[in-house]
């Protein structure tokens, strides 16, 4: 698939401007505060892994609604010291999956906890462990397009919730230095991670890649590739329906997450990804930290001009890696 979108020239200086509703803030900050009557954290258990260098538990804590949430949460065995510490979010359709799966983070000397994606888990990866017990509104079978016509009822709402619950938790477990959490994402988990960073003013850093709800009005006219396409689907049977599926999308806009952002934040993007377009990367990251006083300087994007959905892989690992450790360092 050749390059689609807008050409780099253009994509570098790229500012959709998204319609929010006079509400957005509101939205979340009522929906944050019914979250926070519940603590966070439940429970964390020991769990075998047969790993020597690594030490995991098996986490419990309360997101959306005070649902159950589950979550890996690791740590360098035998380090006692608090840590900094990376919460991560899994990608569309994917759950938490095995404790061992997921290490890189943990090899480089962090916490690490890994949330389980409500009501996901069976399409890609090792599984789930986390039902999602509000999918009953109107709305298609997957996730996208569950609750999709009204803001109080779709998922992403809930899960974004959750993701934001699971920092609090993180804050709570042994050894971690709660100044210290950066959110860290790729596709779905990038959209969440980012989100994370437009609702607490006091992460750390974010770190996402190839961002799933940047732009998602232009997107749904690029593209047919799930999860966009799932949406479109929904509304080639329910015609009529658009009005009230763009007023939720409206609310979980990453551009407008990131306008809100303060953090310290890295980005990447593939320029033929058909899946999460790359205009919407670029729109997040240049209105970037507009509406908190201004982008952190240290914000950096690398994109990847022969490069999908995949984006740079273990080379942008490498590009994380390397600058969340310039950036704790500072």
């Amino acid at each position: 698939m050749p390059a689609f979108d807008l050409p780099p020239s253009e994509l570098e200086t790229y500012r959709f401007l998204p319609e929010e509703p006079s509400d957005f803030d509101e939205f979340w900050q009522n929906t944050l505060k019914d979250a926070a009557q519940y603590d966070a954290l439940v429970s964390a258990d020991p769990v075998g892994t047969g790993l020597r260098l690594t030490e995991t538990w098996d986490v419990t804590f309360r997101g959306f609604a005070g649902d159950p949430v589950r979550a890996w949460y690791s740590r360098p065995a035998g380090v006692r010291e608090p840590l900094p510490a990376v919460v991560e979010y899994a990608g569309y359709g994917r759950g938490r999956g095995l404790p061992h799966e997921r290490l890189t983070w943990v090899n480089a000397g962090y916490a690490h906890l890994l949330m389980d994606n409500r009501g996901q888990g069976d399409q890609y990866g090792n599984g789930g462990s986390t039902p999602d017990p509000h999918a009953q509104a109107p709305g298609g079978p997957g996730p996208a397009v569950r609750g999709l016509r009204a803001p109080r009822d779709c998922h992403y709402r809930r899960l974004i919730t959750d993701a934001v619950r699971a920092v609090t938790a993180l804050r709570a477990l042994p050894g971690v230095d709660a100044g210290r959490i950066a959110a860290v994402g790729n596709s779905q988990g990038g959209g969440l991670a980012l989100a994370v960073a437009g609702l607490l003013p006091d992460l750390a850093a974010v770190l996402v890649t190839a961002p799933l709800l940047c732009g998602i009005r232009r997107a749904l006219d690029l593209t047919d590739a799930g999860p966009y396409g799932e949406i479109a689907a929904y509304l080639a049977v329910h015609r009529g329906a658009e009005q009230a599926a763009y007023r939720t999308l409206s609310y979980l806009e990453g551009v407008s997450f990131a306008r809100r952002a303060q953090a310290p934040a890295h980005f990447g993007t593939g320029l033929r990804d058909t899946v999460c377009p790359p205009s919407g990367t670029y729109a997040a990251f240049n209105r970037y930290g507009e509406l908190s006083g201004g982008a952190d300087p240290r914000r950096e994007i690398h994109a990847y001009p022969f490069n999908g959905h995949e984006g740079g892989e273990a080379e942008q690992v490498g590009r994380q890696l390397r600058w969340l450790a310039r950036v704790w360092e500072e």
